[in-house]
């Protein structure tokens, strides 16, 4: 690979200093983004057609959802910012403070609530009673046959079964452990805004895959263990959880404000000083889960069901997103959940019901196929929506979706970042492109931060990863992908 003619602008030095939220938009190459955060990240159906409306009427009719499940209003302008905070807040469509904190700090998965089975400590999710089973339907009939396929996009992998998810539902309620710890965060002065607790229940809807600060996984329906981005798990009851979250971000934010320069996340603390943050007990860390299926139909029990579906690298336009309100609300459901897999889950339906919803889905042209190779793929928006990227990362992602898709399907993890900030994604991928000058820095099992191996442009990228060319054989040869802090 060819050497890297320039070094690439540092992650300090493109760093803005806040997240956008409602009251304070982030200027971009399209106007203003407008990021929302609905209270728990959940919509009604009516909720999520008028913030469609909303984003048709003040902003350019392009809504994006986030991989930490906010949601993103592009192309607002000076002019029509005003109105429409007033709607959302007014409206109670989003749940913003005015400090300088997180707007979000707990991550749920979209079915938090919906699987929750508690049990005794120490029984195993196979033991519990009433577990609900989260692989695909089972009906008498083979219902992956009246699933949809793909979107219209064609990427499925052919003989590439999607994960099973046959360990059960989760041991508590995510969601409102979650509440918990963000009632307590919002009370911790100077919190570093990016700051992200996830939440995990412990079932089959492993939250793994992404990357946080502190990560909290039920362990049994009275039990947590906490990790750190040292590697170190604690063990705490549920009854002890929030509050020892709050004082592990209460010690950080302490240590932040007193070293601003070099303690920016949680990661930069020394191992030990990490462990002390809480007094915890060390425990082991929570035995690994398979990956879970992102999108499709899942079956909660109880002859009720939810239907999840995937916007194409995490984007749609306000009809698209209105339509699938509509379709919601017709076939009587109540809530949606946004997902950190860039979509929605629409949650408490009937079988016909969550099918109906995944159809219209795949009409619209949105994800429906957990085999869909565009799911394994983090793509920020990209020139020239963003001022500060350097390369046109989502077109260049669907390029890369039908040329890698072998790969895709194999589960490696693919992220193009438009520059070195990483907004999309910031846990390692199996192969991280970096955009430069047109160009792409490439990152084999690293993040932005890691060195780059050479510096190419995309057809040397897309001719390179074509089965027998190198960097095809070095991603199989080793991939690595795991869960980061």
């Amino acid at each position: 690979m060819s050497a890297l003619p320039k070094a690439p602008e540092t992650r300090a030095a493109l760093r803005r200093g806040w997240c956008p939220g409602t009251l304070r938009p982030m200027e971009t190459g399209d106007g203003w983004l407008v990021r929302l955060h609905p209270p728990g990240g959940v919509l009604t159906p009516g909720q999520i057609v008028r913030i469609a409306a909303l984003a048709h009427e003040h902003g350019n009719g392009l809504i994006e959802i986030s991989a930490r499940a906010n949601l993103q209003l592009r192309g607002v302008s000076v002019a029509t910012h005003p109105a429409l905070v007033e709607a959302l807040l007014s409206e109670r469509l989003v749940d913003e403070h005015d400090g300088d904190g997180p707007q979000r700090l707990a991550l749920v998965s979209p079915l938090a609530g919906s699987t929750a089975q508690p049990c005794h400590s120490g029984a195993s999710r196979s033991e519990a009673p009433g577990t609900h089973n989260l692989s695909p339907v089972e009906s008498g009939h083979d219902d992956s046959a009246s699933l949809p396929s793909g979107g219209g996009y064609g990427f499925r992998a052919r003989g590439f079964a999607a994960p099973r998810n046959d360990s059960g539902g989760d041991f508590l309620d995510a969601a409102l452990l979650a509440a918990e710890i963000e009632r307590a965060g919002r009370a911790i002065p100077g919190l570093q805004t990016k700051t992200l607790v996830v939440v995990d229940g412990g079932g089959a809807m492993s939250l793994n895959g992404f990357a946080a600060d502190i990560r909290v996984v039920a362990v049994s329906g009275d039990a947590v263990a906490i990790g750190l981005p040292s590697g170190l798990w604690l063990g705490a009851t549920l009854a002890e959880a929030a509050k020892a979250v709050a004082t592990i971000l209460r010690g950080f934010a302490a240590r932040q404000l007193g070293a601003p320069d070099t303690i920016c996340r949680l990661r930069d603390l020394p191992a030990e000083e990490q462990a002390r943050l809480s007094g915890l007990p060390q425990t082991h860390a929570p035995a690994p889960r398979p990956a879970p299926r992102r999108v499709g139909l899942f079956d909660l029990g109880t002859g009720r069901f939810a239907a999840m579906v995937g916007l194409p690298f995490g984007r749609c336009d306000a009809s698209t997103l209105a339509r699938m309100g509509e379709s919601a609300e017709r076939l009587g459901a109540r809530m949606l959940r946004l997902s950190p897999w860039r979509g929605l889950a629409c949650l408490g339906l009937s079988l016909h019901a969550a099918k109906t919803w995944l159809d219209e889905a795949r009409r619209l042209g949105l994800i429906t196929d957990d085999c869909d190779a565009r799911l394994s793929i983090q793509a920020c928006a990209g020139k020239p929506a963003c001022l500060r990227a350097e390369a046109d990362a989502m077109a260049d992602a669907a390029r890369l979706a039908e040329v890698a898709s072998p790969l895709l399907a194999q589960g490696l993890t693919l992220h193009i970042s438009g520059c070195v900030k990483s907004c999309a994604h910031s846990a390692a991928a199996d192969l991280t492109l970096v955009g430069r000058d047109g160009r792409y820095g490439v990152v084999i099992a690293g993040t932005t931060r890691d060195a780059a191996l050479a510096e190419l442009d995309l057809s040397e990228i897309l001719r390179r990863l074509q089965p027998g060319q190198d960097l095809s054989d070095r991603l199989m040869a080793g991939r690595t992908s795991e869960p980061g802090f």
